[in-house]
């Protein structure tokens, strides 16, 4: 059966899938940074939590570039604002102490769940997309969660790396998903 998509619109999943795939990475290393920098906020460490939203402001545009063929840019854009001001937010709570950093990396996954749940929401005809929908529900939650875990006694943000190895397997789904809906199409 021919297909009546465009170029653009065939080449928007194939910049997603791969633009998926690099952000499992991302996570799963980051992850790993994370965990061996050990409990204290060191500056090394404070680096580490400003290049994570930071790093999803850069995947965001990209994304947004690629959704301009056929997808919901609008929340991109809003996902490009949110995480531009977690970079801020986080750079500047981590010279509070943990707590801080647990504040607002926890508002920050919040909304940016909020936003990757529309947006895949919107995008569900491409397919692969149930793995977004399901990663931005369990950003909420786990906002939630470290805001809350901010008003421990002794706060950690080990948690952190859980939070991100979770959303990259959640990207790496997306990106399988993807390859197959495209195979199908």
């Amino acid at each position: 059966m021919a297909s009546t998509a465009s170029a653009e619109q065939i080449g928007a999943p194939g910049t997603l899938r791969r633009l998926y795939l690099v952000r499992f990475v991302f996570a799963a290393a980051w992850a790993g940074l994370l965990l061996a920098s050990g409990p204290d906020l060191t500056l090394g460490v404070r680096l580490l939590l400003f290049v994570y939203p930071a790093f999803d402001v850069a995947a965001a545009v990209v994304d947004a570039r690629s959704a301009r063929a056929g997808g919901p840019a609008g929340g991109l854009y809003a996902n490009i604002a949110v995480s531009s001001l977690a970079a801020v937010g986080v750079a500047v709570a981590g010279a509070s102490g943990t707590s801080d950093v647990l504040r607002v990396w926890g508002a920050w996954a919040v909304v940016s769940g909020l936003v990757q749940l529309l947006v895949g929401v919107a995008r569900r005809p491409m397919g692969g997309q149930w793995a977004m929908i399901v990663s931005g529900g369990i950003s909420v939650l786990a906002g939630a969660t470290f805001i809350r875990s901010a008003a421990q006694h002794d706060p950690s943000l080990t948690a952190l790396a859980g939070y991100a190895t979770l959303g990259g397997i959640f990207f790496l789904v997306s990106a399988f998903r993807l390859s197959r809906a495209n195979a199908r199409g």
